[in-house]
């Protein structure tokens, strides 16, 4: 028999615990709204095995930073059978979001019909390349679904971390400049390679005056796609008196073939780091977009969604 205050037989009882008061309170565990739109990541270039693996890989740390989101992968050069193009997984997400209403309707449960985008789409793009965000945006339209088009990942203090952190691995910076060693094959200069033309090398440029604050080396942004731009950015860093070059890939990955990175860096006269990859911060930077874009959470990343 029990008590008002507990068991009879005295076991100790687990009490909710109280929130603590103030403004170090713990943050309220954020999850997605119910019916909310589906998070789908457009994913440039020709995919593959690794292409996938690395969509997957980014959209499993959006879904473990928001228990309940409906994450899924389009690609924009998919074939709609091993690698769904972004148009064909816009309707079908149209057409899940249809059949739940009406099953619900059928099952005599009182639900509105739904509202809204079916859809927030996020280019899977550290920087803008006006070309590929014009064929996002035209999957989209073709599609004839509503969706909302978010901005690229970047700038952002997060890509710069992961700059940081791909060139480490490469033995091309100091882990960790607050730490009193250091790393013979340092380099001395930078030259952040981006693709996208001249206003992707002025978007990377912001993300590079993060990374030299961190690295406290100079830091210049080229063009991956502009004849003779790495190299001139490599000239200028030797003649400003940097002498060990390092390339770093303002780039996911699946944006261009890794063949013009390693060319680039033969150009340059430097080593390379790996492209950005999966790091952590793209699966969140990426939920940070799609929160954005609904209202769920405060603005993460600069840019505001495309409507």
């Amino acid at each position: 028999m029990s008590s008002p205050t507990g068991p009879a037989s005295g076991l100790p009882v687990r009490m909710p615990r109280p929130r603590q008061p103030g403004r170090h309170r713990r943050p309220e565990p954020l999850a997605a709204p119910e019916g909310a739109p589906a998070l789908v990541l457009a994913v440039p270039g020709t995919p593959g095995a690794a292409t996938r693996s690395l969509a997957e890989e980014v959209v499993s740390i959006a879904r473990s930073e928001l228990p309940g989101l409906d994450a899924r992968i389009g690609y924009l050069d998919g074939d709609d059978s091993e690698f769904p193009t972004l148009q064909a997984v816009l309707t079908h997400a149209a057409e899940e979001r249809t059949a739940r209403y009406e099953q619900a309707r059928a099952a005599g449960m009182d639900v509105r019909e739904p509202e809204g985008p079916v859809a927030v789409v996020v280019p899977l793009l550290a920087g803008p390349d006006s070309a590929l965000l014009r064929r996002i945006r035209q999957a989209v339209m073709d599609s004839r679904i509503a969706a909302d088009l978010t901005d690229v990942l970047g700038p952002h203090p997060l890509l710069a971390e992961a700059l940081h952190v791909r060139l480490s691995e490469a033995g091309l910076a100091r882990a960790d400049r607050a730490r009193l060693f250091t790393v013979a094959t340092a380099a001395d200069g930078i030259v952040l390679a981006a693709v996208g033309g001249e206003e992707a090398v002025q978007a990377a440029g912001i993300t590079g005056m993060l990374l030299a604050a961190r690295l406290a080396v100079p830091v210049m942004a080229a063009a991956l796609d502009q004849d003779g731009s790495i190299a001139s950015i490599a000239d200028q860093l030797r003649t400003s008196g940097s002498q060990q070059l390092a390339l770093a890939p303002y780039l996911i990955g699946p944006e261009i073939d890794p063949a013009v990175i390693e060319e680039a860096a033969k150009e340059a006269g430097c080593s390379a780091a790996e492209p950005l990859g999966p790091y952590p911060a793209i699966g969140k930077l990426a939920l940070a977009k799609y929160t954005t874009a609904l209202g769920i959470a405060p603005q993460q990343t600069q840019g505001a969604p495309v409507r």
